[in-house]
């Protein structure tokens, strides 16, 4: 199902990383600039950025102070942040369909891994009680 491209930054359309990412473009900051503000390694916003790990409370709130938005707005796409990319007129258009549809594979793997760490610890329990079943025998 196509998203609506109205709200680049919205709950459906990014993550947590897009937001900051686009937040920190529109302050003109690069990700060095904004981890010497906040006082953590360019590695770790980046990954930030990538959604590979996310920031404690204490760095999630410089954060949304230092890139002038809310903080449910970084965690949620809801509140007072940003709607679209500050240079979105000069986005060609094929770029923008390219980019909805990496979208929603992003929320399809996210889906599929949740799915998947649910199974794993669903068989992880099926393997445990077959374990105790058999010391009792």
């Amino acid at each position: 199902m196509p998203q609506d491209d109205s709200d680049w930054f919205g709950p459906e359309s990014a993550t947590f990383g897009d937001r900051v990412a686009g937040a920190r473009a529109a302050a003109a900051m690069t990700q060095a600039q904004l981890a010497r503000r906040l006082g953590v390694k360019k590695t770790t916003l980046s990954a930030w950025e990538q959604d590979m790990s996310e920031p404690r409370a204490n760095k999630l709130s410089m954060m949304a102070g230092l890139l002038n938005v809310s903080i449910m707005w970084l965690l949620t796409g809801e509140g007072d942040g940003m709607t679209g990319p500050v240079d979105d007129a000069q986005i060609n258009p094929d770029f923008t369909g390219i980019l909805s549809e990496l979208r929603e594979i992003r929320a399809d793997m996210r889906a599929n891994t949740e799915r998947t760490a649910r199974l794993e610890k669903k068989l992880r329990l099926l393997l445990q009680q077959e374990a105790l079943q058999q010391e009792v025998l």
